[in-house]
Parts: structure tokens; sequence; C-alpha cells
């Protein structure tokens, strides 16, 4: 448009518009919870087949999607939900069939992953990277759903439900993002060969299920603590294959653009199978469903990283490692700096063992009361993913 008239797109009645008797597939790419709700079960409520990369909405109000797609006998395809590009969804619900899930670990948003590279590697703060995020297009001008973990919170539950066969269940998952990461525990995590990275967690325990997002100390060694930039990895241990990792893009145009016309495709392939033989959208028949319960965050159970901020003084460790054995909590690991030139004070780290974290928020509410102990605990969990 070369000439200087100001054009305005036509309001629509969209939800005519998927009722429409041409259409068979509705992709909806509008995003959010509003109006992208109301077009996709109109169009569910059509019989139409519906394709959508919304991962919010199906984090938020699935069970009713799900439920009216599975009343109309129609698809339901969200492959672009998930990690972008990479096809996750499809490997979990369909090449991983024959296998019991035990657990998924995956860096499923590139926003963070790209800031926690950079602060690893130039040891600059938190808030310098995300302005740098922000001018190369990774962050958006408010970054709240990216930096505080709701975006890969609403990816973890899809891959929750699939997973173990549980209803999507986003409000009950525990979520910390990583607005208060310090530079200096990347740097202690890298001297006690880890890496930071935020991770969306989700294990099968006999108690129920663990869903949760938090920025987690990973072994260096391990392949997916390598995973850098704006890429995305997620990891899956399963009874028979054993270990399996995806890469790649987990965000941008075209990634997007592959994984919506995969599902374009599988719908078309799809047509002509009765719903009752098709592949349920999340893996699992209804009635195999499991109202299996996701633990609340103090029943979680993981390894923890603790940094204390000490009088360097004798018998400071002592009283420490004594609070924490009464707790039953035992150590892997102590780091003690030596204090700076005329300074009396230090950093503790300590590395524990697996443990349940309410044992951990009472002993480190007992060692945040010793007059030695000079500031609050700063606590990550530690996944050793072995």
């Amino acid at each position: 448009f070369k000439q200087k008239t100001a054009y305005e797109i036509p309001k629509r009645d969209w939800s005519s518009d998927v009722c429409s008797s041409d259409l068979d597939v509705v992709l909806e790419l509008v995003g959010g919870y509003g109006v992208a709700k109301s077009l996709v079960l109109a169009a569910i409520e059509q019989g139409k087949h519906v394709v959508t990369a919304n991962k919010a909405l199906l984090a938020v109000h699935g069970d009713e999607i799900f439920a009216a797609a599975r009343k109309k006998g129609v698809i339901l395809a969200y492959e672009a939900a998930v990690a972008g590009g990479i096809p996750i969804i499809k490997a979990l619900r369909e090449g991983l069939t024959a296998n019991r899930i035990e657990w998924i670990a995956g860096i499923i948003n590139g926003t963070t992953n790209f800031i926690l590279s950079e602060m690893r590697e130039k040891g600059l703060p938190f808030a310098e990277v995300l302005k740098q995020a922000q001018a190369l297009g990774y962050a958006e001008a408010d970054p709240s759903f990216d930096i505080e973990g709701i975006d890969a919170g609403h990816k973890i539950s899809l891959l929750a439900s699939i997973a173990f066969g549980i209803p999507v269940q986003f409000n009950r998952a525990h979520i910390e993002g990583i607005t208060n990461l310090q530079a200096e525990d990347i740097r202690y995590a890298e001297q006690l060969g880890y890496r930071i990275k935020l991770l969306g967690i989700t294990r099968r325990r006999p108690e129920g299920v663990e869903l949760r997002v938090h920025p987690t100390l990973i072994p260096a060694k391990r392949l997916i603590a390598s995973v850098e930039g704006a890429m995305n990895a997620v990891w899956v241990k399963a009874d028979a294959v054993g270990h399996t990792m995806y890469y790649g893009k987990g965000a941008g145009a075209e990634p997007t653009a592959s994984a919506v016309i995969a599902d374009l495709v599988d719908v078309a392939r799809a047509f002509a199978v009765p719903a009752g033989l098709r592949v349920p959208s999340l893996a699992f028949q209804a009635d195999a469903v499991l109202d299996t319960a996701v633990l609340a965050r103090e029943h979680i159970e993981s390894a923890y990283y603790v940094r204390l901020r000490v009088e360097d003084q004798p018998g400071v460790l002592a009283d420490i490692t004594r609070i924490l054995a009464d707790g039953g909590i035992s150590l892997d690991a102590v780091l003690q700096r030596e204090p700076d030139a005329g300074e009396h004070q230090t950093d503790v780290i300590l590395l524990t063992h697996r443990c349940i974290e309410s044992a951990v928020d009472q002993a480190i509410a007992m060692i945040e009361a010793l007059p030695t102990v000079l500031s609050s605990a700063v606590r990550l969990r530690l996944e050793d993913l072995d």
C-alpha cells in the first residue's frame, strides 16, 4: 500500500465464519483465553476439526475443550502448543506408547534459557540480560509470562497429562520464575559442577504426580545442561526405552508453522478413520484417565542447593549441619568461601541429598534463626536426572 490512506481491518463475526459448511478444519492461532476459547468451542460444536498452537488455552480450559471434542468425535491437534517445532506431543502420545513414562524434564521456554545462558557466560545480572533479550526480540515488552515460569507451566501441564493419563491441572502446578535468580548462584553452581536451567518437571511417584517449574541445578555433564540460547529440549525417562531427549527450536514463525502444518496433515490423513479408532488427543481413552493427585509443593522430593551468608567464626558450620542432621537431611557437598580481606562474614553453600521439601522448609527456618546467619537463605532445587 503505497498510498497514505488509513486502512482498517473490518470487524468480522468469527463465530459464523467457523460454522461455514465450506470448512473442515479450523486453525486457531489467536492466543489467549477469550476469543480463542469461543472460536474453538464453536468450531467443535459444528463438527470441525481444530488445530491450535494455544498452550495457555489448553492448560487452563483443556479439560472442557478436550471433552467437547471427544463428544463431537472431532480431532483436536496441538503439536505447536509445546516446544515449537519439536514433535514432543507425537513422541509421547505415539512413539513412546509402549512405555510407562517415569518423568519428564524440559527446557521449554526459550526466553528464559537465553537469559540464563547469557548470565552464566557473561556474568551479567538478570535485569541487564532481560533488556538485551527484549532488544533482540526474545522477550516481550511485558515478559512476565516467560520469566515468571507461567508459559513453561502451561506446557509441562499438558505433557504431564499425556505422560500419566491425568486431567490437565495447570492450576495445581508449583511455579517459580527466574526473576530472583542471582549471578553469584550461577557462578557457585558452575564451581560445583552444575548449571542452572528453568525446568518444567513432572514425575510419577507412589503418592501422586509432581508438577513443577523452577530454576534447577543440573550436573554439567548431562546433555540437557549444554542446551544454550533460545533453544528448547525435553528429556523423557521411560521404563522400556530409558532416556530420550528431544532438542530444537521452541518458538519462532517457521518452527511453529512446521508443527501446525504437521498437525493439519495428520488431520487430513485421519478424515476417514472412525473417531473411536483415532489416537486420543491426550493419549489415553476417557475411561482410562486417572484421578491421580498432583502433589503440593511441600511434598516435592528433590535435592537442594542452599546458600547462606554467615559470620566467619568457629562453630557456625557445625550448628548448621546439626540442624540438617536432626531434620534427617544429609549433605552431599559443602563449599565455604574465604572471606575477603578485612571482612568477617562469608558465604556457605550446601548441597543436600534428596529429601522432602517440608523437611527443608523446617530446617531452613531454624537455620535462619541462628544469630550467626546474617540473611535469608537462597534455596534452589537440584535434579541429577539420572
